[in-house]
């Protein structure tokens, strides 16, 4: 099944929610070293993070994003923080890498018409196939939240840009019917932890993957940190 080339020139789309809901701000996450010294910066990072990776893999990021990243903090608050080495080599593959190659990279990965080298949608990793039963029951649980996706996406609401994005929301939002702990460990484990690792597994191992093996790394750390936090609900 064809797949649309990612585009590049335009910001990640927010789930669309009823007029008289205010959105999570659209501006680009703050780019410091994960880790936070209240539980409250810890859910301010969260939040970031999770619209850094949503803008990451929705689309090549601009200039002012890579250089933002290059010269961002790399040391985390507290010694000996589990995101603190990830972090690290995503800074540092920002920083050897030029815009250009960056961008070179995503189309290479996600971009053109056709099967991609490595899919972004959750589908694909929970059946094998696109637009199948794992898309339709995401549609109906985001129904729950009032969302929806934005017309102007061409891509489909299991994009892993799109499931970062709604985390981000059910972390940030104002809604508290919704945005809260519980709504996230749900939707993450549904939605997110069956196949986020597989994602990581196949860009590290992807020989022509540099700057989006390290994002999988960094990827693949914070759902590890996600998982446990979430089990910690139940206990």
């Amino acid at each position: 099944e064809d797949v649309q080339r990612l585009p590049r020139d335009r910001p990640v789309f927010l789930p669309k929610r009823n007029e008289s809901d205010r959105p999570v701000s659209a501006q680009p996450a703050s780019l410091t070293s994960p880790g936070g010294s209240s539980a409250l910066d810890e859910e301010t990072a969260r939040a970031e993070l999770y619209g850094l990776l949503s803008q990451l893999y929705y689309a090549a990021p601009s200039a002012d994003l890579l250089s933002a990243l290059r010269v961002a903090v790399t040391e985390a608050p507290a010694d000996g923080a589990f995101l603190q080495e990830p972090w690290q080599v995503l800074v540092g593959a920002a920083r050897e890498l030029s815009d250009g190659a960056v961008a070179q990279e995503f189309d290479r990965l996600f971009g053109g018409v056709g099967k991609p080298e490595v899919y972004l949608y959750g589908s694909h990793y929970l059946s094998g196939f696109l637009n199948e039963k794992p898309l339709a029951r995401l549609r109906s649980d985001l129904a729950q939240f009032g969302l929806a996706r934005d017309e102007a996406m061409p891509e489909t609401e299991d994009h892993v840009a799109y499931l970062c994005e709604v985390m981000r929301y059910l972390i940030a939002g104002d809604d508290m019917s919704v945005c809260h702990l519980t709504s996230q460990r749900d939707f993450y484990a549904t939605h997110l932890q069956p196949w986020l690792e597989a994602l990581c597994d196949v860009l590290q191992a992807h020989p022509r993957a540099q700057f989006y093996a390290a994002l999988a790394g960094l990827t693949r750390a914070f759902a590890v940190v996600e998982a446990q936090a979430f089990d910690m609900l139940d206990s």
